[in-house]
C-alpha cells in the first residue's frame, strides 16, 4: 500500500473510532454520573473534531504542487495540528475547572460496573488505533497522524484512570482527583503537539542526526571537495534540502552538473520524500574573505 493512501487509511480509522468512543461513553456518563468518565467524553468529541480536521488537512497536504504553490500543500498538516493542539488546551481547562468543582462538592457514584466495561472496551479500541498508528508513522512519518497518535496515547492513560476511580468508587473524592489529572495530562499532550507544529510552520531544521547523515553523503560522493549553507526544514510529509557544493575550480559546467545531479540522487535514495537544491560553486571561494554565506557550515 502506497504511503498516501495509507495516511488516508489512518485517518479515516481515527475519525471512526473517535466516534464509536464517544457514543460508549455517553452510555457509560449517563449510567454513572462519573466526572472521571465525562472528562473522557469530552475528550473524545475533541477527538473527533481534531481527527476530522486531520483527515482535512491530510487531503489538501498530499495535494501536488501547483503554480501558486510551488513547494507543495505539506504545511497543511502542521498547521491542522496546532488547531488541534487549541480544542485539546480548550477541553483541559473546562475539565479542570469542573473536577475543582466536584473535589469541593464530590458525588456518589452509580453503576460503577458497567462504566467498568463500556470503559474497558474503550480502551482495547484505542489500544488497535495506536497500534495501527504507530505502523503508519514509522512507515510515513507524517506530522498530522503523529499529532492525532500522541493524543489518543493519552487517551489510554486517561482510560485506565477512569477504570481505576470507578473500581475505587467508594472513595468519592477519587473520580474528581483522577479526572484533574487526566486534564493536566492532556494540557501536556496539546503542548507536545503545539510545539512540533510550530517547529515545522517555523521551518526548523532537520533533526541534527538526519542532518549529519545528510553531511555524510554529500561528502561520500566523489569530487565534492566540500560545501556550504546547508539548509533543511520539513513541510508535513515532505522534507527539503538547500545546499552550496564546492566543486574543482576547472571542471565544466556539464562536469559540474553531473556531480550535483549525483548528490542528489544519492539523498533521495537515502530519505523518503526529499527535494533537494542545489547550487554549485568553486571550491577557492571557500577561504575568499569576499565571499560571504548565510548559515555557513
Amino acid at each position: 500500500m502506497n504511503k498516501p493512501r495509507l495516511i488516508r487509511l489512518a485517518t479515516y480509522a481515527s475519525v471512526a473510532i473517535a466516534v464509536s468512543l464517544l457514543l460508549l461513553k455517553i452510555v457509560a456518563w449517563v449510567e454513572t454520573d462519573s466526572v472521571s468518565i465525562l472528562a473522557s467524553l469530552l475528550d473524545s468529541a475533541i477527538d473527533i473534531i481534531a481527527s476530522v480536521l486531520i483527515l482535512v488537512a491530510v487531503q489538501i497536504a498530499q495535494t501536488p504542487p501547483d503554480h501558486e504553490h510551488r513547494f507543495g500543500h505539506g504545511k497543511a498538516e502542521p498547521l491542522a495540528a496546532l488547531a488541534q493542539s487549541v480544542f485539546i488546551t480548550g477541553s483541559a481547562i473546562y475539565l479542570l475547572i469542573y473536577a475543582l468543582e466536584r473535589l469541593i462538592e464530590p458525588h456518589v457514584l452509580t453503576n460503577p460496573e458497567i462504566g467498568m466495561w463500556i470503559m474497558l472496551i474503550s480502551l482495547t479500541l484505542t489500544f488497535a488505533l495506536v497500534a495501527f498508528q504507530r505502523y503508519v508513522i514509522l512507515q510515513t512519518q507524517s506530522t498530522a497522524i503523529k499529532a492525532d497518535s500522541l493524543h489518543y496515547i493519552s487517551d489510554i492513560l486517561a482510560n485506565f484512570l477512569v477504570i481505576v476511580s470507578l473500581w475505587l468508587s467508594h472513595i468519592l473524592w477519587l473520580d474528581p482527583l483522577l479526572a484533574f489529572a487526566i486534564a493536566l495530562w492532556i494540557l501536556y499532550a496539546a503542548f507536545k503537539i503545539a510545539h512540533e507544529a510550530s517547529n515545522q510552520l517555523l521551518d526548523r531544521e532537520l533533526p541534527e542526526e538526519i542532518r549529519l547523515q545528510i553531511q555524510a553523503i554529500i561528502l561520500a560522493t566523489p569530487e565534492v571537495q566540500g560545501f556550504n549553507d546547508l539548509r533543511t526544514y520539513q513541510s508535513g510529509p515532505n522534507r527539503f534540502v538547500q545546499v552550496d557544493l564546492e566543486l574543482d575550480d576547472k571542471l565544466t559546467l556539464k562536469e559540474s552538473h553531473r556531480i550535483a545531479e549525483n548528490v542528489t540522487t544519492a539523498l533521495v535514495n537515502a530519505f523518503d520524500n526529499l527535494d533537494v537544491m542545489i547550487h554549485q560553486e568553486p571550491v577557492s571561494l571557500h577561504n575568499d574573505p569576499e565571499h560571504h554565506t548565510w548559515g555557513k557550515e
